[in-house]
């Protein structure tokens, strides 16, 4: 990569940035852009968090936010950052930081002025870019232009003792090597994190959770995943994952790919675990998964046998997005298309006959009209969700019927 500037960005422009950055200027070369920003820039990608890096203590940053007008929220102020919001927007400022203590989940750290002793603090080259604003200078201290540019994952320093400051760090080494790391790998850093990855006992499942729905939710996390059941990397905190994880989870990509049909995260969570109710809810209590995933999971395994005669009724009776994720997860080679097809640009409809209209047509109040009602309905469903004038044809046929039974009753 031979960019010796940040190339220009929409984001540089926002105004609201423009008077963050305008508050925090300082006399030993700050503020200054800070890690995805300016690599994601670097790459044309879009950048959607801008982080700022700081010399001034986190109580100047307040102070000078407050006098400028913007917002300051102390988000994580005992670690030197500051949350500025402005026009909608939120910034995340941090005081340039040293290491004094770690212990494999959290650090201690003293503040600095020393932009070299920041850098070398965060865990992998790439993340270690800073650009002035305004001139758009790059400060690379470790080479991580280098390594952007050859698509290699490095961490900054020895890797073992990386990961020792924080075990995370093994997550989001297969993290990022899925979004960045299109070179080849860096010895080292795996046997780094094959070495360390007992640590993980260490994290508590929410971050591992966090970690792991990050890099499941990237575009193609196959080549990760595949290393990570090739090295043990599952192990500490999903020791149920068979061999077969990262090949049920290729074919998934492949088939997303192909189709240009890509699924939630629940369903790419279910692509790495066995199809068993059981064991799928174990491991969502283990690793803390909300009550919103647990139930999507739940859900999409309950439709777990699509095929083109069923599939617009999992629609139906759950959602388009899972019975699409279903479809994708679980339908035949040979009926996929069909499923697929009976999903495109249809919308699953409200069944237009109402408890009313069977009493019209004559039908006493009480349960024999919630009964026919449900009859209506799944004659309905099983010819696959007629118009107008076939629904009233199934009502007149279903209300003369239970009226015949309730005279014979």
């Amino acid at each position: 990569m031979n960019e010796t500037v940040l190339p220009d960005a929409p984001w540089q422009h926002d105004e609201g940035l423009k008077a963050v950055l305008e508050a925090l200027r300082d006399t030993h070369g700050g503020p200054r852009y800070v890690g995805g920003a300016v690599r994601d820039t670097l790459l044309g990608l879009p950048v959607a968090d801008v982080d700022i890096a700081t010399t001034l203590l986190p109580r100047q940053v307040i102070d000078r936010l407050e006098a400028a007008g913007v917002k300051a929220i102390p988000t994580g102020i005992e670690h030197g950052t500051v949350t500025a919001a402005i026009n909608g927007k939120n910034y995340e400022i941090t005081t340039l930081r040293r290491d004094v203590a770690t212990d494999g989940r959290r650090a201690t750290v003293a503040f600095s002025q020393d932009w070299r002793e920041d850098a070398a603090r965060r865990d992998f080259t790439i993340n270690a870019l800073y650009a002035q604003p305004g001139t758009g200078e790059i400060f690379d201290y470790f080479g991580g232009m280098r390594d952007l540019g050859d698509g290699v994952l490095r961490f900054i320093g020895a890797p073992f003792e990386r990961i020792a400051e924080d075990f995370l760090r093994i997550l989001r080494y297969f993290r990022f090597l899925a979004r960045y790391g299109n070179g080849p790998l860096n010895q080292d850093a795996l046997d780094a994190c094959t070495q360390g990855a007992h640590g993980l006992t260490a994290l508590s499942r929410e971050r591992i959770a966090q970690e792991l729905a990050r890099l499941l939710s990237l575009k193609d996390p196959v080549r990760s995943v595949c290393l990570m059941e090739q090295h043990g990397i599952f192990t500490p905190f999903l020791p149920e994952l068979g061999r077969e994880a990262a090949g049920k989870l290729k074919c998934l990509v492949t088939r997303e790919q192909l189709y240009d049909a890509p699924i939630s995260l629940p369903a790419r969570f279910l692509a790495i675990l066995k199809h068993d109710p059981v064991a799928v809810d174990k491991v969502a209590a283990r690793l803390k998964l909300s009550n919103k995933m647990r139930e999507s999971m739940a859900r999409r395994l309950q439709n777990a046998s699509p095929n083109a005669t069923n599939i617009r009724t999992i629609a139906y009776r759950a959602d388009s997005d899972t019975a699409r994720d279903v479809a994708i997860l679980y339908a035949s080679a040979d009926v996929l298309t069909e499923c697929l097809a009976k999903l495109d640009t249809w919308n699953a409809p409200t069944l237009a006959i109402k408890g009313g209209d069977l009493i019209r047509l004559g039908l006493p109040a009480g349960p024999l009209v919630a009964s026919t009602l449900q009859a209506i309905e799944a004659q309905w469903i099983a010819e696959d969700f007629p118009t107008s004038d076939r629904l009233q044809d199934l009502a007149a046929r279903a209300v003369a019927a239970a009226l015949s039974a309730h005279k014979k009753a």
